[in-house]
Parts: C-alpha cells; sequence; structure tokens
C-alpha cells in the first residue's frame, strides 16, 4: 500500500466536503462507540481488567525474544514452519516462495492488516496467483480498488447505496438495496472460492508462546473457512502479537470485542495449532506462520515501545474527532486514527508523515478507552518533539516555538505580551466579539469563527476576583 500521509492536511480538507463521507462516519457513533460504554459498564471490574490486560502485553514485549522462541519451538513440534521476515518485502517474497513450491494457483484471504502493509496482493498476482478477499468488507474494496479506511470496519466510509451501485457495476446482477439482499450476493460470490482456493491466507490477533498457535477474532465465517479449507495455510503477523500463555488470551478477549466492535463476544475465535493431523476431516496439511519486524524492533526499548502492546480494536480512532470528521484515508497508510499517528511515523519512517503527530486534540479520547492503556497523546508529543529536534518542521514553526520558549522563560515578559495579546485580539472582534482571522494562525479560522477575549488575561481576571473578594 503505497504511503501517502505526507498529503494529511490536502486530503482532510477534501474529505470534510464529501457528503457522503460524512453521512457513513455517523456510522461509527452507534454500535462502535455506544456499545462499547454499554459493555464497559457491564463489567463489574473494568479497571482492573484492563490493567491485567496491559501487564499482559507489557509482560510479553520485555520477554519479546524468549516468547518468540519458544512459538517457535512448540509451532515446528505440531508441524508448522516459521518464517522471519525483516521487511514487508521480505513478507511477499517468503509468501511467494511458498506459493511457488506449492503450485498455488488461487489464494483466499482473511482480513489483514499486515498484508496490506506489504502490498502483497499485488506481489502475488505479479506472481500470477489470484487472489480473493473473503472478508465482507475487504472483498467490497477489492472490488473497488480501494485501501481500507478503518482498521476492524475496512469499508465503514462507504454508504450502502455505493456498495449497491458498485455490485450492480461489477457483479452485472440487477441492483439490490436491503443488507440481507447484497450480503448473500457477496456470499454466492466467495462460496466457489473457499473449496476452489489451493492457499489460505490469514493474519493472526495473537500467537500464543506455550501452544504454538495463531489466533483469529471474526464477526464472519470467512475466516474459518480460510483457514482450514485449502490445503495450505499461511499466517503472517506482527512480532509483537505473541502473548505467554491461553489464559492470557482469554483476558484479553474480554476487552477486543466490547472495543472493537461493541460486542460482548466476539462471533468466532479460531485457534490454529499445527497441520491437519491422521483422522482429521479438516485442516491445512501445510501450515506456514510468517513473522514481520518491519520497524517494530526499533520501538523497542524506546520512549515508543507502549504502541506494541496495541490489541488492534479500534477504539481510539472510533472516539477520535479527528477521524471521526476525516475518516481514514486521510492518514495515508494501513493505518488510521491516533494509533495511525504514532504507527506510520514509527513504520515508514518520521519525514514520511510529518502531519499525523500534529493531527490530534489531544482531548485524550483515545487513551481513556485504550483497553490496553497506551498513552497516545503522550506518544504523540513524543514524536513531536522529535519533528523540532530533527529539524523536520517548517523553520518559520520553529522560529516561533523558539521565541515563545524564550519569553515563557522570562513571566514579566511574558505578561506584559499576553496582556498585549488579549488586548489586541479582543479589539479584532469587534461590536460581533467573534474573530474572523487570527494572525499567523489562520488555520484555526479558515473554517469557523473563534469567539473574542474579554481583553484581559486569566491572570488579571484573577486579581481582580481575589481583590473583590
Amino acid at each position: 500500500m503505497q504511503v501517502t500521509s505526507m498529503h494529511f492536511k490536502a486530503t482532510a480538507s477534501a474529505k470534510l466536503s464529501n457528503a457522503n463521507l460524512q453521512s457513513a462516519l455517523k456510522r461509527l457513533q452507534g454500535n462502535f462507540v455506544r456499545g462499547r460504554a454499554e459493555r464497559v459498564a457491564e463489567m463489574g471490574n473494568y479497571e482492573e481488567t484492563r490493567s491485567a490486560a496491559a501487564a499482559i502485553r507489557d509482560r510479553a514485549l520485555a520477554n519479546l525474544d524468549l516468547y518468540l522462541a519458544e512459538f517457535e519451538r512448540n509451532a515446528v513440534a505440531r508441524g508448522a514452519v516459521v518464517h522471519w521476515a525483516e521487511t514487508r518485502q521480505d513478507v511477499n517474497r517468503i509468501v511467494c516462495d511458498i506459493a511457488r513450491r506449492h503450485g498455488i494457483k488461487k489464494a483466499c484471504k482473511s482480513k489483514s492488516m499486515v498484508t496490506e502493509e506489504c502490498g502483497l496482493n499485488e506481489a502475488l498476482e505479479a506472481a500470477g496467483i489470484e487472489v480473493v478477499e473473503t472478508d465482507l468488507g475487504e472483498y467490497i474494496l477489492q472490488l473497488a480498488k480501494e485501501p481500507p479506511s478503518h482498521i476492524v470496519a475496512p469499508v465503514v466510509h462507504k454508504t450502502r447505496e455505493e456498495v449497491s451501485d458498485l455490485f450492480e457495476e461489477k457483479h452485472r446482477t440487477p441492483r439490490k438495496t436491503g443488507i440481507p439482499e447484497l450480503t448473500r450476493e457477496a456470499r454466492e460470490r466467495l462460496r466457489g472460492h473457499f473449496v476452489t482456493a489451493d492457499m489460505g491466507i490469514s493474519g493472526a490477533n495473537f500467537i500464543v508462546a506455550e501452544t504454538g498457535s495463531t489466533l483469529i477474532v471474526t464477526n464472519e465465517g470467512n475466516g474459518r473457512m480460510v483457514t482450514t479449507l485449502p490445503r495450505v495455510h499461511v499466517a503472517i503477523t506482527g512480532i509483537e502479537k505473541v502473548v505467554p500463555t491461553l489464559e492470557d488470551v482469554a483476558t484479553l478477549m474480554r476487552l477486543l470485542p466490547a472495543h472493537g466492535t461493541g460486542q460482548t463476544i466476539s462471533n468466532y475465535i479460531s485457534v490454529t495449532t499445527g497441520v491437519k493431523g491422521e483422522g482429521d476431516r479438516e485442516g491445512p496439511e501445510h501450515f506456514h506462520v510468517v513473522l514481520l519486524d518491519g520497524g517494530r524492533s526499533e520501538m523497542m526499548g524506546g520512549d515508543l515501545q507502549p504502541m506494541l502492546r496495541c490489541i488492534r480494536c479500534g477504539a481510539c480512532m472510533n472516539h477520535c474527532p479527528v477521524y471521526q470528521s476525516v475518516g481514514g484515508h486521510a492518514y495515508g497508510w494501513v493505518y488510521p486514527g491516533p494509533m495511525g499517528s504514532v504507527l506510520t511515523p514509527s513504520y515508514v519512517g518520521l519525514e514520511n508523515a510529518l502531519d499525523l503527530p500534529n493531527a490530534a486534540t489531544f482531548c485524550n479520547q483515545c487513551g481513556v478507552v485504550c483497553p490496553v492503556k497506551i498513552p497516545l497523546p503522550d506518544l504523540m508529543r513524543k514524536l513531536r518533539e522529535r519533528q523540532f529536534e530533527r529539524r523536520l518542521k517548517p523553520w518559520p514553526e520553529r522560529l516561533g516555538l523558539a521565541l515563545w520558549g524564550w519569553v515563557a522563560r522570562r513571566p514579566a515578559i511574558y505578561a506584559m505580551m499576553t496582556a498585549l495579546g488579549a488586548r489586541m485580539l479582543a479589539w479584532m472582534g469587534g461590536a460581533g466579539k467573534r474573530l474572523h482571522h487570527i494572525p499567523f494562525g489562520g488555520g484555526w479560522t479558515a473554517g469557523r469563527d473563534l469567539p473574542a477575549p474579554q481583553g484581559r488575561t486569566f491572570r488579571e481576571l484573577y486579581l481582580d476576583r481575589k481583590q473583590r473578594s
């Protein structure tokens, strides 16, 4: 997937004026936001569970090398082959080699964000292999030739009418508008691919060290068919997804459905351990697990390591006022919202995603709802600091911040400058007491008016009230 994060500001402006997108994004307030709140209210020990989940992820990261080695040892003992990929290009090469060795002609895929990172579909198609996305949202996007805009609901940016038009065009069938009719049409198109595919490709929400298992969480039966029907199954995920035990998975699963889709439980939890055994009626004859680094190890041991706790629930973007306004495509890569504002600069380079750490109001909605307590605003602030230290910010901005810092360290000058500024802004507000334009701050007033201050600073108002009392 091509990185276009450097165009965030221009893309976000266009998305704000897209009426269909704005209508589609309102759905986030339904099952996702309200549903999460309802599920959390049902948990009698929510904060304790959240703390336990964060501790599980921290323990796995603190001993990442040991748990990955344990996972490989147990997976191999059950007939799997584990591959290590340093880069996204390595993932594509490994999977194409597996396909070539097994004579693969068609691959069915379950939803996987890591394969979106790698551009795996394009690599397989270039190798002459037909690739079929089987998650309903991803299937719609494959027909539309679009990337996902959300990690849980990849097609949340499209309205039902847009999907109806797409199916009519691509399937060449009479236009349908009902959700049951549209999903049935997709099911009928996909069913034959499951039984004729040579290879199934999945991601993994977690990999379990003690059993050598991979685990996927889905609300559609497609994931289970992808992992069991084809003779070759390839699971692709990041190295940070390892957890020590199945008991740890049970704790994390108390939180993942509630924060991801507002459900108490997910429809399907599929655990894959090894290859098809003697007498088994289903399961792969060959099982490969590809573990991607792709910039993750560079985050280890540093300020950004807490981001690797992420269990990919999407709650941070569901509650983010910026994401709710511009959608996922504005962020320009696989991971949108607050999580993407940290992950994208970390994975593809800060210089390629300069706007993303600044694409936040710092209201901390994302930090409050994160099930594993990732301090997302703090991490974005650290990336802003790195931008300043590496001189990646425009020189006028750096000069302005340097001048502000000089003034802020001198209280008398600071008091004088803020008093002058408050009076000037009050004068600019005029009789209507509204600011239509702010010098050097046009971004704040380009799409809105701001209330003008009273003409006195907080200190002046505070001292006046104190004297009167």
